[in-house]
C-alpha cells in the first residue's frame, strides 16, 4: 500500500477515530497541543505495532564504505528484534489519510507534521500485511536479537535514521546510558 505525496498520515490500531483533536500526549516532551501526522516519505517507519522498538536507516547520498556495509545492498533498512515478529505478523493497523495542507512541518528530517486545529481524516483503511508492505516498498526488514549494536553504529554512519520506541528494546543494562542519549524524539512526541 503506497503513500502519496501531498497527503499526511497517521497509523493506529483504532479504526474508529472520526476527528483528531490537538492534545499533549502523556509521554510527550512537547507542551503544546498538536495533532501529529507523518509525511509519505517517512510513513514506513510507522508500519509496526505501536510499541515495537525499531532502528530505521537509509542513505540520502552515495554512502561511504562504512554506511554501505550497514546497508548491505539495501536502499532502506528497518531493524526490529526477533521477539517482535509474531506481533508484527498479527497486528492490524489502520492508515488515516489527511490533506497535508491542514498541517505544517514540525521536523523536516523526521517528516513530522502538526496541526493546531481539529483535523478530520479523508479516509481510513486497514493497512494490510505489514511484512508485505515492507517487501512491496523495497524496504529490508532486518530481524536482530539485539537492537543496541545498530543503535550505536547507525548515528555514526552518516545515514539518515530514526530510532523509535527504543525504551521498549530488550538489551543489556550497559546500554542504559546510550538509550537515554539516543531516544528519538518521536518516541515521546508522535503518539499513534
Amino acid at each position: 500500500m503506497v503513500c502519496v505525496l501531498g497527503r499526511a498520515y497517521h497509523f493506529s490500531h483504532d479504526p474508529t477515530i472520526t476527528e483528531f483533536v490537538p492534545h499533549v500526549a502523556p509521554t510527550s516532551a512537547e507542551s503544546t497541543p498538536y495533532v501529529w501526522a507523518i509525511d509519505a516519505e517517512h510513513a514506513p517507519a510507522y508500519w509496526f505495532p505501536r510499541d515495537c522498538p525499531r532502528v530505521t536507516f537509509w542513505p540520502t547520498t552515495t554512502p561511504d564504505d562504512r554506511a554501505a556495509a550497514l546497508l548491505a545492498g539495501a536502499s532502506r533498512v528497518h531493524a526490529v528484534e526477533w521477539a517482535w515478529l509474531p506481533r508484527i505478523r498479527a497486528t492490524v493497523l489502520y492508515r488515516y489519510e489527511f490533506d497535508a495542507a491542514a498541517f505544517r512541518r514540525y521536523d523536516d528530517a523526521a517528516g513530522y507534521l502538526v496541526a493546531d486545529d481539529v483535523v478530520r481524516p479523508l479516509a481510513v483503511r486497514p493497512f494490510g500485511d505489514l511484512l508485505a508492505a515492507h517487501a512491496e516498498a523495497g524496504i529490508e526488514l532486518r530481524l536482530v536479537p539485539d537492537l543496541w549494536p545498530l543503535a550505536e553504529l547507525v548515528p555514526k554512519s552518516g545515514l539518515e535514521f530514526s530510532m523509535i520506541r527504543m525504551r521498549n528494546a530488550a538489551g543489556r543494562s550497559e546500554h542504559r546510558e546510550h538509550r537515554e542519549r539516543h531516544e528519538h524524539r518521536d518516541d515521546v512526541a508522535f503518539p499513534h
